[in-house]
């Protein structure tokens, strides 16, 4: 028989690095990284309990109802300053719930020298209360836990080791305790423990048994193919059939296909149990001292071997892994803080959730001021997307809206007939001035409308074109249900003085020599009819410009580190909507009361370049008049007769008094023209939606937040489940691995 030798102290690894290893567990750092570990596997019939009673000296309740439903580790600790073996109890939470968490932690049990059967029976009872496990499988509640019990066993002849049991496998459920699901979590929770490439696999299998059918050995196996963390424990030896005792001793003694090799070991069978009064290290002694189980090697056989084995492994793990643990994690707590960071501030109470909002506010109204005053430096998002360019986007589409007004606004060109006259009588004349509006610079940028510095023509507007669209935007705006459809607004047609001549025979009464001063209140009606599609047009783009700008702004803002939380922009967008939606209506309300005056309203003006513009279309009648007929060219000007300067055009009383209506309409049609494009501008547009005191991207201030009550705060800028419960975990993440990183620094 082979002599049993004692491991020897010095040669396991420092204690300390042990006992920081299992801080390290206590603190719930192997929940994050892989931690070194012996963790204890195998069916629910394999012997784990027994060997575990063997290396604990503790009594395991064998009540089938406080069968192990949760993980438990189990730490050897040698304290020399004790005179008697101590014992102390207490739990790892892992429920992620912060309250169930910390009631957890407060549960403790020390200073007990012996844990019998009966004190074991009590605690596991407390403990599963605690865990709020399930007596059946009809009361609702869990019949496992992921928790983890922790027993910790100090004394002056302990030596430093430490084991994780967890549940055992099964495959058949039992009646009122077991189902189909709790199988395959109990897997799961095993499977976890093994995976971990730290820890060392103790697969616990019965001897009597065919060892290549053991499903433990299978998942062993597959997770550790050379063997290299797999120690495999044989128990129930005397249940071997006679004649089959060799082949189990090969098995040990071959190590086939493990590193770590194989320990058999004899726990108490059950009648030794019932009888009370048997020793089990004696009789595992007596057991192996028989034919043939003599021929093993001490160090294969015995649970005195086994746990001198357990701390050799151990320690070799430790040595190897402790540097590698300690920057696993500090990079962890690294990460795990930046990850909290990118949350932005907590929004837990209403206080938290006003601050969330001021901050945001300031920063909005930052990039709104410089927005309006071109201030594009200053600011980033400006460089990234042109809608922010609020001040340019706008000021261009005010010139183009008085660009389209100025050239497609009149129904009827003026001066049509006169330009026929005059190429009748052979005198050339120089064409109208062609008005061209910029496309935007990048079909990109929706919001882009009339860019600087980019000539090209739009489809539509080029020469030869006869239409325009009145948006310059398109895009789908059904969102704004107040925003003017495009609109084609065709070009300005011909016969301007047939059309007034039959207006005014249709309406003249008995005046000589002059006209009904409301003809040209009916006149200005139809020629101004396409101001309504273009001031529509115009004021429906400046409408989704601003609009546009306050969303992005406000996602600009809500979606950086102030409140890691894009949501609020909508949330906050959709409590300001009717406010919105009331300032933009403001602004449409505006252009139509400013139509009405310009286009219902009697023609009325104190401008005195109403005089000057008539007075210049009759001179220019007469210039051209004189113009047909010069007798003489020179560089200093023309040469005509003084008979020809009496001008005498023969024509009706009808006539001249259409051609005064002509030049009448013409003339006020240029005033009213700028003044109600400079209107528009300025008053509905600017005041109402831009630079104005009461302009939409003012709703949005701090007076607005103050006025919040708690629920609206809670319903903008509250956090959601999902968050809250990343942000907790995160937290506890950060709190145990913080503990951790003092405990590798210690």
């Amino acid at each position: 028989m082979a002599i049993k030798t004692e491991l020897d102290d010095t040669r396991l690894a420092d204690p300390n690095l042990l006992e920081k290893i299992d801080k390290l567990f206590a603190c719930n750092v192997g929940e994050y990284i892989s931690l070194p570990q012996l963790v204890v596997v195998g069916d629910q019939s394999s012997g784990k309990s027994s060997v575990l009673e063997g290396l604990t000296k503790l009594s395991f309740p064998r009540d089938s109802g406080l069968c192990t439903r949760f993980a438990t580790q189990i730490m050897f600790r040698r304290d020399v300053k004790l005179e008697n073996r101590e014992i102390s109890a207490s739990i790892i939470p892992a429920s992620g719930n912060a309250d169930d968490d910390q009631k957890l932690r407060a549960w403790k049990v020390s200073g007990l020298e012996t844990l019998g059967e009966k004190g074991f029976v009590q605690m596991m009872r407390q403990v599963h209360e605690l865990f709020n496990l399930s007596d059946s499988d009809s009361d609702g509640k869990p019949t496992f836990s992921n928790s983890v019990l922790r027993l910790e066993i100090c004394g002056p002849q302990e030596n430093h080791l430490s084991v994780i049991d967890v549940p055992g496998i099964f495959k058949n459920t039992t009646p009122g305790r077991t189902t189909k699901n709790d199988i395959l979590l109990v897997r799961n929770m095993v499977l976890h423990y093994m995976k971990n490439r730290r820890s060392v696999m103790l697969t616990v299998v019965p001897a009597n048994v065919d060892i290549a059918t053991q499903e433990i050995i299978e998942m062993a196996k597959e997770l550790d193919p050379e063997g290299e963390r797999t120690l495999r424990i044989l128990t129930k030896p005397d249940l071997v059939d006679k004649g089959a005792e060799n082949n189990v001793i090969d098995l040990i003694e071959g190590q086939v296909n493990s590193h770590l090799g194989w320990v058999l070991v004899r726990n108490l069978g059950q009648q030794e149990l019932v009888d009370g009064n048997n020793d089990r290290d004696t009789m595992e002694r007596l057991f192996l001292q028989k034919e043939p189980w003599n021929r093993l090697r001490a160090e294969n056989f015995g649970i005195k071997a086994l746990k001198n084995r357990l701390q050799e492994i151990l320690a070799s793990i430790v040595r190897r892994e402790f540097p590698l643990v300690r920057l696993e994690v500090t990079k962890k707590l690294k990460e795990t803080r930046k990850a909290l960071e990118t949350l932005g501030i907590e929004r837990q109470t209403a206080e938290q959730q006003r601050m969330v909002l001021l901050d945001i506010i300031s920063v909005f109204q930052e990039i709104t001021q410089q927005a309006l005053t071109t201030n594009y430096s200053v600011h980033d998002v400006f460089d990234t997307d042109e809608d922010f360019r609020l001040a340019t986007l706008v000021s261009n589409r005010n010139i183009a809206f008085s660009n389209h007004v100025q050239k497609w606004g009149n129904t009827f060109s003026f001066f049509a007939n006169t330009r026929a006259e005059k190429e009748n009588s052979g005198v050339d004349t120089p064409p109208e001035k062609e008005w061209t509006v910029s496309k935007p610079v990048s079909e990109a940028s929706s919001a882009a409308s009339e860019e600087l510095g980019d000539t090209s023509v739009e489809p539509g507007m080029g020469d030869g074109a006869d239409f325009i669209q009145s948006r310059r935007i398109q895009e789908d705006d059904t969102f704004l249900e107040i925003l003017h459809d495009t609109a084609r607004v065709q070009a300005s047609q011909d016969g301007i003085e047939t059309w007034i001549e039959r207006v005014h025979r249709e309406a003249r009464g008995f005046e000589i020599g002059t006209f009904n001063y409301t003809l040209l209140s009916t006149l200005m009606k139809k020629q101004s009819a396409k101001w309504l599609d273009l001031a529509q047009g115009y004021i429906s783009d400046v409408i989704a410009m601003v609009h546009r700008f306050i969303n992005k702004a406000l996602r600009a803002v809500c979606g950086d580190s102030t409140s890691g939380d894009s949501r609020i922009s909508t949330n906050i967008l959709a409590l300001l909507w009717d406010n919105l939606m009331d300032k933009y209506r403001q602004a449409t309300s505006q252009v139509e009361f400013l139509l009405s005056i310009e286009r219902e309203g009697m023609p009325m003006t104190l401008n005195h370049y109403f005089n000057d513009n008539l007075q210049k279309c009759r001179q220019k009648r007469l210039k051209d008049h004189l113009a047909s007929k010069a007798i003489f060219v020179h560089p200093h000007g023309d040469v005509a007769r003084i008979s020809d300067v009496l001008y005498h055009d023969h024509m009706d009383n009808a006539q001249h008094t259409i051609r005064d209506i002509h030049d009448i309409l013409e003339s006020y049609y240029k005033v009213a023209r700028k003044r109600f494009v400079d209107n528009v501008c300025m008053q509905a547009a600017d005041r109402f939606l831009v630079t104005g005191p009461a302009a939409p991207m003012k709703l949005f201030s701090p007076s607005w937040v103050n006025s919040l009550s708690d629920d609206k705060l809670e319903e903008i800028a509250g956090e959601d489940m999902k968050t809250k419960r990343r942000r907790r975990q995160l937290r506890k993440e950060i709190e145990e691995l913080d503990a951790g990183r003092k405990v590798l620094l210690a």
